[in-house]
């Protein structure tokens, strides 16, 4: 019987050899101990005819072993597969499409290659574990060369083999302990960017025996003790590529007003990369045509994201008089017919109030469009409540500010400082309701 020269808990020799060959977008060589697999990631424009259309990609993996990668010469994979080496292409692809926001990728297809040059135990872990590193290296590429805005890659994934050999539970099996293990299993694990660790898949198989719960719990451990010691690996060997895993997405602002970038990037930043247009090279005007304010704001978004490609956010708000019907709302900015004339909007919002009952009860109103390719857009409505009074309170602020008492807080937005505004805004409560939906995403 062959010895074998390692500790049960220990993994076997692990070498990555990252852009193994040339042609490939992303390639490896993975070497687990005499385990050696050719790992290749290749980009093509496109999607299968279910996805066309929908502003999503793909990503599919195919297996094979190579006819001298066994003592015993192994026949060449013709037209139809062997049924071993489906399933595990089939795996592939699964825990590869768990690492990833197919939707960042655009209509393109990752085809993943694995093929086995040598076996020795655990082959498609190892394929698992060298295919993503591909993947990254392709990522890496086409977000240099400007391809894709994002990184598709948000979770980091690895996988190894575990089993019961002579009643004990051991990690990472090669061949001579496989070929006799009263339990095999191979695990796959995930961890996203807080380092939250997730399955994708556990096949556990009793072949000589049935296991315990009590094995169970400690080949898990140990096939999480080896997923995070490949994860290093890994990182290992990408080096500054390592940075598309988890990759906050780039969100555009339809907007260069550095107040509202700021405040986006206070309530946004932990989950994007918050920019302008004026930071993104973009300059464009956008009629704003809609009748509501959610029109308008999702006009302004799927307007930018059609530029840049990535997520984008747009908001639009207004002041909007019960007695008046709902104006001057989605016209606030240019009530008076000139845009931005503050003092001519108040004027006339007082005139055509003048005949009119107090209290004249109002609020102002924003609402925020989310849109991301591949997603349905995601729009939300915030308000804050007052009254319009007749004369003129305070020094600060824009706007009708001077005439809205806030029922929140019982002065005008003008007499109001800039903090306790923000607090009860109805930009700041649209947002709180669009960060509502994306945790309910998560």
């Amino acid at each position: 019987m062959e010895t074998i020269n390692r500790a049960a808990d220990e993994l076997r020799m692990v070498r990555i050899l990252p852009d193994y060959t040339e042609m490939a977008t992303g390639s490896v060589l993975i070497c687990c101990g005499r385990t050696k697999v050719i790992c290749t990631a290749s980009v093509q424009e496109g999607v299968p005819g279910f996805l066309r259309g929908k502003g999503k990609g793909w990503l599919t993996a195919e297996y094979a072993m190579l006819p001298g990668s066994t003592p015993q010469r192994k026949a060449r994979d013709g037209v139809k597969k062997d049924g071993r080496g489906v399933e595990i292409q089939r795996l592939i692809g699964r825990s590869l499409r768990a690492a990833c926001d197919l939707t960042r990728l655009g209509e393109r297809t990752v085809y993943i290659d694995c093929d086995v040059i040598q076996a020795d135990g655990g082959t498609r872990t190892a394929s698992i574990t060298g295919a993503f590193v591909a993947l990254c290296i392709a990522v890496d590429r086409l977000m240099a060369e400007g391809a894709l805005a994002d990184s598709p890659i948000i979770r980091q994934v690895a996988a190894v083999s575990a089993g019961v050999i002579d009643d004990v539970c051991t990690l990472d099996l090669e061949y001579a302990q496989d070929s006799r293990a009263q339990v095999d299993m191979n695990i796959v694990m995930t961890r996203d960017g807080k380092g939250q660790l997730g399955f994708v898949e556990v096949q556990g198989t009793g072949e000589g025996r049935c296991y315990t719960r009590a094995e169970l719990d400690r080949l898990l451990a140990l096939g999480e003790k080896g997923c995070l010691e490949l994860m290093q690996a890994q990182l290992d060997a990408l080096g500054s590529r390592a940075e598309v895993i988890c990759k906050k997405p780039k969100l555009v602002l339809a907007s260069n007003n550095f107040g509202k970038l700021r405040e986006l990037k206070q309530l946004l930043g932990d989950r994007f990369d918050v920019r302008s247009m004026r930071e993104m090279g973009v300059e464009m005007d956008v009629e704003e045509n809609g009748e509501t304010f959610e029109e308008n704001a999702l006009i302004k978004a799927k307007a930018l994201m059609d530029v840049v490609n990535c997520a984008t956010l747009a908001d639009d708000s207004g002041l909007c008089v019960d007695q008046l019907g709902g104006r001057p709302g989605v016209h606030s900015a240019r009530y008076c017919g000139v845009h931005g004339d503050d003092e001519a909007n108040n004027q006339l919002l007082l005139k055509e109030l003048a005949d009119k009952p107090a209290p004249h009860k109002a609020h102002y109103g924003a609402a925020v469009a989310l849109c991301r390719p591949g997603r349905e857009p995601v729009t939300v409505y915030g308000r804050c409540d007052g009254e319009i009074i007749g004369e003129y309170r305070g020094e600060g602020g824009f706007g009708y500010d001077p005439l809205f008492l806030s029922d929140d807080l019982g002065v005008t937005f003008a007499e109001a400082d800039a903090e306790a505004k923000n607090g009860v805004s109805h930009r700041a409560r649209a947002i709180a309701k669009l960060i509502d939906v994306l945790e309910g995403e998560a």
